[in-house]
C-alpha cells in the first residue's frame, strides 16, 4: 500500500493533533524530510471539528473500539534480531463516559440523509449513524505531497477550502426540493419552508406544518454539513502565542476568524453582558458613575502593576478573590473581574495568578476588536489542518488510516476534561442582533467542583445551522461529564418538549440536542513520564482545559529545538520573487498556488484576516 513512499524520513510525528500539526510544519520549514501519519480517517485527533453526521460517525467509532490482537502480525517479521518492538495498543481511551440526548421532535427523522453527503446503503446504516468514512486511503507520494493538505478530507468533515460550496450546494438543493424529501422508502415533507418563508401552508393542511421557529431532528440531520463541532472547545487570544506564530509562519493566510462579540457573567440566576473596554464601561448602564470610576482605576492598575509591586506584594499570600475584597471595588465589580475578565478560580488562583490574567485579558483588547478573543470559521479543527497544510507545501507527506503498529506504550493520566455540547434554538442572552458569538463562565457552587466556560457560537462561525446555536461548556472533571455539566445547562436551557412549544414566551433557550463525554487532559505528559525512551522518540501531549492553546505552541516549540537545535521555529515563507531556482526544482511555493485553493475564499465580509492590524488609541 506504501509501495511509492520513500522510505527514510528525518522526522516522523504520529498524530496530527494541534502540538504534532505545528512541529510537523515547523520541521518541514526547516528542510527536514517529514512522515506524518494518523491512524484516523480525518485530521486533528482530539482537537477535531466534525459535521453533524461526522459527530455521529465518531461517537459509534467509540462505541465499536475494541483493542484488536492479533497473535502473528506481519510486521514482527520485519523485526531484527538486535532490535525490540513494543506494541501501540490501537484502543484509544481518552475518550470516556459518552451520552447522546435528542430533545428535538424525532417524528420525521427516519431516512433522512445530510445534505450533500454521499449515498449510503440503506440497509446497512441507520440514519442516526449517517455517512460513514470512506475505507480507502489516501498515501501521497512525493510527487503528490503539496496538494495532501488539502485533498485528503474524509466525507465527515466539512472542510474549510469546499464548505461555502457545499452550503451553497444545499441552499440550490432546498430550493428544489420544497415539496418534499423522498428516498427509496420514504417520503418526509421538507422543513426548509419554515425557513425561507416563501410558501405560505393552506388552511387544510396548517394543522400538519411544523410550528413556526421548531427545529426537528430530521431538519438538524438534514442541515448536518452547516455543523462544526469541535471535540475541544478554546478561544484564540488576539495576542496569544498561537496567534503571533499564525502570523510569524504566515499560516494565518488558510483560514479567517471572528470576534468574539460579548463578554457575559452568571449572577443570581441572570445572564448578563460585562462591560470589558474603555467604551463598554462608559457606556454600560449596569455600573454606576462611581462603579465605572472604580473600574477603570483598578483596571488601569493591572496593565502596570508590576511597576508598583507596594501595592499587591503584602497580599502575594492570598487569593485573587480576597485581594479584590481589599480594593475599593464593589461586590458587582468583584464579581465581573474575578469570573468574566480574569477568568481564576475563586479559591484556588493567588493574587498574582489574577493580576496575571486581569492584564493578559485587557493587554489583548482592541488588536481586533472589543474583546480580547477570536474564533476560526468553521471551528477549531481548521488549526491542526492549517499547519498540516503548510508541512505539505514544504514537502511534508501524509497518511491518514495509516496506524503505527509499534514504538511506546501509553501511559495513563488521571485527568480528565468534562465536555459537553449542545445545539440550542436561541442565544442565553437575546439581543437585536442574532449573530452573537459569546463567553460566559459559571463559578463553581460547591467545595471540589470547577467553575463551568460556556463558549456560544452562531451561524456566522460556520459551526451551525441558521436558526440553531452551538454551545460548548467544558471544565475540570470532578465526576462524570454529565454530573459536572447538566446542573449549569438546566440553569441556562429547558428541555425542547412539545409543552413547552406551545408558550411562545419561554424564559430560557430551548435545548434540542446534546453530548456529553470526558475527554483525558495529558497536559502534564512527557518524557520524563516513560522509562526507557529512546534519546529520538519525543512524547505531544492532548488538548488541556484552558481556554487558549498557549500550552500546545510552547510544547511543539521546546520539541522543535531539541530536534532541530539551530533551526528558527517556524519562519516566515520566503518571497516567491526572491526564490532561485536550482536546476528543474520546483519552487515550495508556486507548487502551491496551483495546487491548494485559498481555504475560506468565500467566507463573509466580517471575518477578519490576521495580519498587522492598526494599534487602537488610547
Amino acid at each position: 500500500m506504501a509501495d511509492n513512499l520513500p522510505s527514510e524520513f528525518d522526522v516522523i510525528v504520529i498524530g496530527t493533533g494541534l502540538p504534532e500539526s505545528i512541529i510537523a510544519a515547523a520541521c518541514s520549514r526547516s528542510g527536514q524530510r517529514v512522515l506524518h501519519v494518523d491512524s484516523r480517517s480525518y485530521y486533528g485527533g482530539n482537537w477535531a471539528s466534525f459535521s453533524f453526521s461526522g459527530l455521529l460517525s465518531w461517537l459509534k467509532e467509540y462505541q465499536e473500539n475494541s483493542d484488536i490482537v492479533n497473535e502473528s502480525p506481519a510486521w514482527q517479521e520485519q523485526i531484527l534480531e538486535n532490535e525490540e518492538a513494543i506494541a501501540l495498543s490501537r484502543k484509544d481511551k481518552t475518550i470516556q463516559h459518552v451520552e447522546v440526548f435528542c430533545y428535538a421532535s424525532q417524528d420525521l427523522h427516519e431516512d433522512v440523509e445530510e445534505a450533500g453527503a454521499l449515498q449510503k446503503n440503506h440497509a446497512a446504516v441507520t440514519s442516526a449513524n449517517s455517512t460513514e468514512a470512506a475505507d480507502s486511503a489516501c498515501l501521497p507520494t512525493e510527487d503528490e505531497s503539496l496538494s495532501t493538505a488539502s485533498c485528503e478530507r474524509p466525507a465527515e468533515q466539512t472542510p474549510s477550502s469546499d464548505a461555502e460550496s457545499a452550503l451553497e450546494v444545499n441552499d440550490a438543493e432546498a430550493t428544489g426540493e420544497k415539496e418534499n424529501h423522498c428516498d427509496d422508502k420514504t417520503c418526509v415533507p421538507s422543513t426548509s419552508e419554515e425557513e425561507t418563508g416563501e410558501n405560505v401552508p393552506t388552511v387544510e393542511d396548517t394543522a400538519e406544518q411544523p410550528k413556526k421557529n421548531r427545529i426537528t431532528y430530521a431538519q438538524i440531520i438534514k442541515e448536518g454539513r452547516r455543523f462544526n463541532i469541535d471535540l475541544v472547545s478554546k478561544l484564540l487570544y488576539s495576542r496569544g502565542l498561537l496567534i503571533d506564530l499564525l502570523i510569524k509562519s504566515n499560516v494565518s493566510r488558510y483560514a479567517e476568524f471572528k470576534n468574539i462579540t460579548r463578554i457575559l457573567a452568571f449572577r443570581e440566576g441572570r445572564v448578563e453582558q460585562v462591560p470589558c473596554s474603555r467604551a463598554d464601561v462608559f457606556n454600560s448602564k449596569q455600573l454606576t458613575m462611581v462603579e465605572k470610576r472604580m473600574l477603570m482605576k483598578f483596571l488601569t492598575f493591572c496593565m502596570e502593576y508590576e511597576e508598583h509591586p507596594d501595592e499587591y506584594k503584602a497580599y502575594e499570600e492570598i487569593t485573587f478573590s480576597e485581594y479584590l475584597k481589599t480594593q475599593k471595588l464593589t461586590p458587582n465589580l468583584q464579581y465581573f473581574v474575578l469570573h468574566s475578565i480574569a477568568m481564576t478560580s475563586e479559591t484556588a488562583s493567588s493574587t498574582i495568578d489574577g493580576l496575571k490574567a486581569t492584564k493578559n485579558f485587557l493587554h489583548c483588547l482592541g488588536r481586533y476588536g472589543n474583546t480580547p478573543f477570536l474564533f476560526p470559521l468553521y471551528g477549531q479543527g481548521e488549526l491542526p489542518q492549517c499547519f498540516c497544510r503548510m508541512c505539505a507545501v514544504f514537502g511534508g507527506i501524509y497518511c491518514l488510516r495509516h496506524s503505527v503498529q509499534c514504538l511506546v506504550v501509553d501511559k495513563e493520566s488521571r485527568k480528565q476534561i468534562s465536555r459537553a455540547v449542545l445545539i440550542t434554538d436561541r442565544s442565553v442572552l437575546k439581543t437585536d442582533s442574532d449573530q452573537q458569538i459569546s463567553i460566559l463562565t459559571v463559578p463553581a457552587e460547591e467545595p471540589g467542583t470547577f467553575a463551568v466556560r460556556v463558549i456560544e457560537l452562531c451561524s456566522s462561525t460556520m459551526t451551525c445551522m441558521k436558526g440553531t446555536y452551538l454551545v460548548h461548556l467544558t471544565c475540570t472533571s470532578s465526576k462524570t461529564a454529565r454530573e459536572d455539566l447538566e446542573p449549569v445547562v438546566q440553569k441556562l436551557f429547558t428541555p425542547y418538549t412539545e409543552t413547552e412549544i406551545e408558550n411562545e414566551e419561554v424564559e430560557k433557550p430551548r435545548l434540542l440536542w446534546a453530548l456529553y463525554f470526558n475527554m483525558r487532559d495529558s497536559s502534564d505528559i512527557s518524557r520524563s513520564s516513560y522509562n526507557d525512551l529512546p534519546s529520538n522518540v519525543y512524547v505531544c501531549s492532548g488538548p488541556d482545559c484552558s481556554l487558549g492553546s498557549d500550552n500546545a505552541v510552547k510544547q511543539a516549540e521546546t520539541l522543535f529545538h531539541q530536534i532541530c537545535p539551530n533551526e528558527d521555529f517556524c519562519p516566515p515563507p520566503p518571497n516567491p520573487e526572491d526564490i532561485i531556482l536550482d536546476g528543474d526544482s520546483v519552487q515550495p511555493e508556486a507548487s502551491e498556488s496551483s495546487a491548494i485553493p485559498e481555504a475560506n475564499s468565500e467566507t463573509p465580509r466580517e471575518s477578519a484576516n490576521l495580519g498587522n492590524p492598526e494599534e487602537p488609541s488610547e
